[in-house]
Formats: structure tokens, sequence, C-alpha cells
């Protein structure tokens, strides 16, 4: 108690006196400042605990929170050693299965890396689609869309909304404009399908309220600050359609690639076997 009240007096002359330098002096200072049993932690173990310029209470807090995080470990530990038994404090047998797993796993990542084909092409893509289209069916509507967050007073609502939703060459060379001067956020996700998740994290609201609020494809609402934030939805999908083959590519490749790596495991391992059967190292006896 008398060392972790030292602690607290350093720290607290640390905060009052709210200097860089002496902050600087508590971290590199090797006196111990708390101890658990034979085990000590020293003022140089805070290295880099604490951020050049962080407020003094923070400081302080910070340093707290690492001590007893530290001491709760080693009292933990502590404890365990003294209520498990022999047995249940003997971990070889759960080491060498971890061991083994990971040298196994750091082995097949070498073997894959080095033969596993990442190409994909797009009619692999194109067939994988056409032979799985019920496994792919939406789980939640997709959108193609455009959101801006228009700053108070810079613009008319209505010039946004006309221009945000439409194609023409002119009226895109004015709205890249609008977006420039008159809005702190914009999203046009690429011109790709998206979840209308994605969407609602925009308004910061759920998509059952964004869908809710939707009116002859626009989405406006006011925020907090009384930015409006307008969406144009120029393309929507419902959930348990199947979306198309485009929304589904970067799905289509990981499952391709995962079965190339699955493929190379199997092989590697029926490889192995036969190796070890053909050199008298792995025999099976009736």
């Amino acid at each position: 108690m008398r060392r972790l009240a030292y602690i607290f007096v350093v720290l607290l002359t640390l905060a009052a006196a709210q200097s860089c330098e002496m902050v600087s002096t508590f971290i590199h200072d090797g006196e111990v400042v708390a101890s658990v049993g034979k085990n000590k932690l020293y003022r140089h173990d805070l290295e880099g605990l604490i951020p050049a310029g962080l407020p003094a209470e923070d400081s302080l807090a910070l340093a707290q929170q690492y001590i007893n995080s530290w001491a709760a470990d080693l009292v933990f530990l502590g404890t365990a050693q003294q209520k498990l038994s022999k047995s249940e404090k003997n971990l070889t047998k759960e080491l060498e299965q971890y061991k083994n797993a990971l040298l196994k796993y750091r082995y097949e990542n070498l073997y894959i890396n080095e033969r596993l084909d990442t190409t994909v092409t797009d009619a692999q893509v194109e067939e994988y689609y056409e032979n799985h289209k019920e496994s792919l069916k939406l789980d939640y509507p997709i959108v193609k869309a455009r959101f801006i967050r228009i700053i108070p007073g810079t613009i008319s609502v209505d010039k946004v909304r006309k221009k945000i939703a439409s194609d023409a060459s002119e009226d895109l060379v004015d709205f890249d404009s609008i977006v420039y001067s008159c809005s702190d956020r914009y999203n046009d996700f690429g011109g790709a399908w998206v979840e209308i998740t994605a969407l609602a994290r925009e308004f910061s609201i759920d998509y059952g309220t964004l869908l809710s609020q939707m009116r002859n494809s626009f989405v406006e609402m006011e925020d907090s600050e009384g930015r409006i934030c307008l969406a144009y939805i120029s393309d929507y999908m419902r959930s348990g359609n199947v979306p198309p083959v485009e929304f589904c590519r970067d799905i289509i490749e990981n499952v391709i690639i995962s079965a190339r790596k699955q493929t190379l495991l199997n092989d590697l391992e029926r490889d192995l076997l036969e190796d070890a059967r053909e050199n008298g190292v792995f025999e099976i006896f009736e």
C-alpha cells in the first residue's frame, strides 16, 4: 500500500505540474513503482505508454491502468499456481500439440503460397454464377446510390436534388462543382452495387429507417448540426433476389480461390502419405 501511495504521489505531482519534461523524467527513471511478490515494475517499463502532449490527467489514468493490468496478470497467475494441482499445471502435452499445429499451419501456408493460382477469369466467374445462383440470393437489399452532405446556407437543396439525379454531362460538371464547394461529404460508392446498409451508415441510421424515408428514389434528412444529408438511389434490388454478377464477383473469386487452396491441401496430405508408405515411414499393421 505504501508503494501504491508513492505512485499516486508521483503521478499527482505530474498532474499538477503538467510538464512534458517531468513526464519524461517519470518514464525514464529506473525506480520501482509497483511490485507483486518478487516481480517488480520499473518506471522505464512505462516507456512509450504516455504519448507526447497528452493531458496530465489522462497520463495519470493511462499509467494507472497499465500498472493495474500488470499486477492483475501476476496476481491471477500466482493464484492459479497455488490452486491448480501438479497435473493441472503440467502443460507439456498442450504445448506440444500447439507447437505441432503451428508448424503444420506454417508449412501449409508455405506450400500454398508457392503453388496457389490466384487468377480468376471472367469466364470462371460467369460459370460459377450460372451454376450457383440460388446460393447467391441477397440477404439485404442492394442499391446504386449517390450521397451528399450539404453545408447549410451554401446552395438550394432543390438544385442539388436535380443535379445528383442527372447523368447529363453538363449536370455532372455542375455537380462536381457542388460537391467541391457546398458539401463536406460525398460518396457514390464507385458507381457499384452496395448493400443498403452501406448507404444507411452515411445517414447514421439502420437500413429499415432509411427505406421508410425514401421518396421517389430520394432520401433526405437533416443531421444534428443542421446539415442536409441527401441520397439519390438510381437502382434498387430487394433481398431474396439473385444480384447481378458484378455484385457477386468478389464473393465468387474468394470461393474459387478457397476451393483451390483446399484442393492443394488435400493433394499435399495425399502425397505425403503416399511418400511415407513408399519409404516405409508409414505402415498399417493388420
